[in-house]
């Protein structure tokens, strides 16, 4: 029966059926089935215990402080001002936007804001500099996503709960790996931009002589150290063991608010737009996870877990052998379903299989945590190639995201390779600090 319902809830998202109600719906029948009505006796005792917990207050509280700086246009600022300050470096105006991602990412956690953000801006700007398509969209979509990995992400702190790791040695054990790939993905912009020079040319010369040395300094300044100072602020405190990840996050979305109110961009129709967007966003990620609680309610209940485990662990691999099984499944489904639904339905379930064969749970969260940022750039459902196509010129096509996005892929396989091999890149900074 376990098979049966799991199998149930992959193929009906694979049919097109929404996420929350096709796991809650699927979990509700196979439980009414399985246990009878005792069942509902049982089910809003942990949907409570889910909805209660203090850690997921974060989660709203991120989604505000991101849309607030998106809405507002100090995301807009901070990418032009970026790429005035690469102009002269072959190959600058994409690693602008690899910087932008990462500090948008470290500062917001949202995706969908980073690449729509993003490809509005800057997909004009690089093709007016006769920049190559694939590589434009690829960088853009593959920018996007380093809100996944680069603290304070959601995916961090969904995949914290469902684990039981402290969010806060999370965050902080995802800082190196988040580096490692920026510098790839930054590293394959100046290789590429010297063995193709045409793909990514420098910013002319003559757009750059309207700005004098100081009005360039005062520019980036005006729109970096805010946004700096705002990231050091919140994962600053989290690091120092000042406050926790959720009242970071509140101290995160009151900072975002004041800069709105410094820039004299607040008014009704920025926090309308803001809270609307909060509102929506929160919703469908509660409602997934009361669907997915319940998922897991009935998939233990069934020995369902039992099962799996068994299946796994029954194969002549090793554990690292079983690690790479694990990988691979969560990378193929990428392909198929969004990270939310991989991080609620295959985690608990592959998770404390790993954990049982002493895979250290922090080390696993972060290898998990990147490679479900493929999720969002391979086709056919990845959700980057989506945004990115809905803001791009018609000259954009969708096998030109498609190609560009091949290369980010592969780069992050590599990065997720060398987190393999080199696991103090996860537990280095968290012993050091502690």
């Amino acid at each position: 029966m376990p098979l049966i319902m799991f199998t149930a809830v992959f193929g009906l998202l694979l049919l097109g059926y929404p996420v929350a109600f096709t796991i809650g719906g699927v979990s509700l029948f196979f439980g009414l089935w399985g246990f009878g009505p005792d069942f509902f006796n049982l089910m809003p005792l942990r949907i409570w215990g889910t909805m209660k917990n203090f850690a997921l207050m974060a989660v709203p509280l991120f989604i505000y402080m991101g849309v607030m700086l998106e809405k507002s246009g100090l995301a807009e600022d901070l990418l032009e001002a970026m790429a005035l300050l690469f102009a002269k470096i072959r190959g600058g105006l994409a690693i602008s936007v690899i910087f932008v991602g990462a500090i948008m990412g470290a500062s917001t956690g949202i995706v969908g804001a980073t690449v729509v953000t993003m490809g509005l801006l800057s997909v004009p700007t690089m093709l007016k500099n006769r920049y190559n398509k694939s590589l434009t969209t690829g960088t853009i979509a593959a920018s996007g996503t380093l809100g996944q990995i680069i603290p304070p992400s959601i995916v961090l702190v969904l995949l914290g709960d469902i684990m039981n790791i402290s969010i806060g040695d999370l965050f902080i054990a995802a800082v190196i790996p988040g580096f490692i790939l920026v510098f790839l993905y930054m590293l394959y912009i100046v290789i590429i931009a010297r063995l193709k020079p045409e793909w990514a040319p420098p910013i002319d010369q003559a757009f750059l002589d309207k700005f004098t040395t100081q009005e360039l300094m005062t520019k980036i300044s005006k729109a970096l150290v805010p946004i700096l100072l705002l990231m050091i602020a919140v994962l600053g405190s989290i690091f120092a063991g000042v406050a926790s990840p959720t009242e970071a996050a509140s101290f995160g979305a009151v900072g975002a608010t004041l800069l709105t109110v410094m820039y004299g961009r607040f008014n009704k129709g920025i926090i309308r737009e803001v809270a609307t967007a909060t509102t929506k966003l929160t919703c469908m990620v509660f409602i997934i996870l009361i669907g997915a609680t319940t998922l897991g309610l009935v998939f233990r209940g069934l020995n369902g877990d039992d099962l799996v485990r068994g299946l796994i662990t029954s194969l002549p691999f090793g554990k690292f052998g079983i690690l790479f099984i694990v990988m691979s499944i969560i990378f193929i489904a990428g392909f198929f379903l969004d990270f939310i639904e991989i991080i609620f339905i295959h985690v608990p379930v592959l998770a404390p299989i790993m954990v049982s064969l002493g895979v250290d749970p922090l080390w696993l969260a972060v290898l998990i945590a990147v490679n479900l940022q493929t999720s969002f750039l391979t086709p056919p459902f990845g959700f980057s190639l989506f945004y990115l196509k809905g803001v791009t010129p018609p000259e954009i096509k969708t096998m030109d995201i498609y190609k560009g996005i091949i290369p980010f892929v592969i780069i992050q396989i590599i990065g997720l390779i060398i987190i393999c091999v080199f696991p103090e890149t996860v537990t280095w900074l968290p012993k050091a600090l502690y």
